[in-house]
């Protein structure tokens, strides 16, 4: 079944003064491939370098200078084309997008418009809901970046920052299957995780590595495909929900108030949380496009396109899949796990041997709530993925409570050193000592004869008598041995 052509579901309808509305919605994302030089010139890629320092005579548009492609850019999009389930064309040409802008020095940027690297393919999102979603993509093809206009250096004039000029980038465009913000947002995040994993984006939107043009529609439900607007360069994730909730609603009050929706290019300013519009845009045939004459039509030899797919990482959909029948995780905690490869790599250290449940709880609470406070991520984590097994370890076997072990991870994060060794250190050790933990409780039980009455009419009053004792005890008295005694002096048993 055509996807965009899959039956209106009514919980992601928007309600109008005159009835209920479809958004529709496609993608365009241009992500920088990660590679060490330029598509067709061997200039850095390095992002940061002073204005014009990572130029070319190539990128400057130099008369007589040819391009040349660079093979680990192609390898990057066959990757990414597998990692998308796509069909990966043997043979593709290289265009010329002919128009002017002042950060574009040829006049032209070099891409693929009719026969691109890469073909249909697919992405499976899962929502909030426990949904999961196909969303088609159309193809992927490889184009140069342009460069970038400055317009804040100088009263009266702009400057031209020719750095980006000539990068690579993989456009990689949906199919209009996308039906709400969460969709489009879900969706972005899986693309970007998925490039992740193959090491072919790095993803990172604020250096604007990766960048999306949101085509936007509405139409009433089951009805023909409406006029559609597209919002350019949103670059955050949270950004593209803001700006598809926004720019549905506005062609929603435009039609029912009589009017058009006329096709134009948006941008979305996330200080007002608003679209306005850009340019009006035609068909895509304005740029006249045409072969490029200095480069020859790239054809793929099957057994190095065969030797890229056997060199694959295993992909989150896969890992997730692992993660729920290996280790019986729930499908949400094995999704949240494998959002970012360090993270599901992390996870795999702590969960070795032992419970999978636990180590999830540790890495997906504990750690991320505290890498969270201190804005760092997993792969700057003071606290080792050995050093949390540690911790576990010394729950399983009794040695520590499971309070002790949340003051002894933050003795870890700020000092270091052996979970064991602090722990013997520090006397941090749990009491099983019965028979200290009895001195505690009768202490309690006599200084409390009031609660002691209460108790045997309201039983759950025992875990005030819990909370004391373990305040008493430091928290290191064994909650079991705690909860045990006390029901037998209470003779609540």
């Amino acid at each position: 079944m055509n996807a965009h052509a899959r039956p209106a579901d009514p919980k992601k309808l928007i309600a109008g003064a005159t009835g209920d509305w479809e958004v529709v919605i496609g993608m365009e994302v241009h992500a920088q491939v990660l590679s060490n030089a330029k598509l067709f010139s061997g200039s850095s890629t390095e992002f940061g370098g002073a204005p014009n320092s990572h130029v070319s005579l190539v990128d400057a548009a130099m008369p007589g200078m040819l391009p040349v492609i660079n093979r680990e850019c192609v390898a990057q999009a066959v990757r990414t084309g597998l990692g998308l389930k796509a069909a990966i064309n043997h043979r593709s040409v290289f265009d010329r997008k002919n128009y002017f802008y002042p950060d574009l020095p040829q006049g032209y940027q070099i891409s693929q418009y009719k026969q691109p690297i890469v073909g249909e393919g697919e992405i499976t999102i899962d929502l909030e809901s426990g949904e999961t979603i196909t969303i088609g993509i159309e193809r992927l093809h490889l184009e140069q970046d342009a460069g970038k206009s400055l317009h804040d250096q100088h009263p009266t004039m702009s400057f031209v920052d020719l750095n980006r000029s000539g990068v690579a980038l993989m456009e990689i465009v949906s199919k209009p299957d996308l039906r709400s913000s969460e969709e489009a947002k879900a969706y972005l995040a899986k693309l970007r995780t998925i490039m992740r994993y193959l090491g072919t984006c790095d993803g990172n939107m604020d250096e604007g590595s990766m960048r999306a043009d949101v085509n936007v529609s509405v139409r009433r439900p089951g009805e023909p495909l409406g006029t559609r607007c597209e919002i350019k360069n949103v670059n955050s994730i949270r950004f593209v929900g803001q700006a598809v909730e926004f720019e549905a609603r506005r062609q929603i009050a435009i039609i029912e108030d009589g009017g058009t929706i006329d096709q134009e290019t948006r941008l979305y300013d996330a200080n007002k949380g608003e679209t306005r519009s850009m340019r009006s845009k035609e068909e895509a045939h304005d740029y006249r496009y045409f072969p490029d004459p200095d480069l020859l039509p790239l054809v793929l030899d099957e057994a190095w396109v065969e030797e890229i797919a056997g060199s694959l990482p295993e992909l989150p959909d896969a890992l997730k899949a692992r993660f729920v029948k290996d280790y019986g995780l729930s499908s949400y905690d094995a999704g949240v796990l494998v959002l970012e490869k360090d993270v599901a790599e992390f996870y795999e250290a702590v969960a070795k041997g032992r419970d999978p449940k636990i180590a999830a709880n540790w890495v997906t609470q504990e750690l991320a709530a505290r890498l969270n406070r201190d804005g760092l991520d997993i792969t700057s984590s003071p606290v080792s993925a050995a050093q949390i097994g540690a911790i576990i370890d010394l729950i399983a076997d009794g040695t520590i409570s499971g309070k002790i072990a949340k003051d002894l991870f933050e003795i870890l994060w700020s000092e270091g050193g052996d979970p064991k060794a602090v722990v013997e250190a520090r006397g941090l050790k749990q009491v099983t000592d019965t028979g200290a933990i009895e001195k505690v409780v009768d202490d309690i039980i006599a200084a409390n004869p009031d609660k002691v009455e209460q108790v045997k009419v309201k039983p759950t009053l025992a875990g005030w008598f819990v909370g004391q004792i373990m305040k008493a005890s430091g928290g290191k008295a064994n909650p079991q041995a705690v909860n045990e005694i006390l029901k037998r002096k209470l003779g609540l048993e």
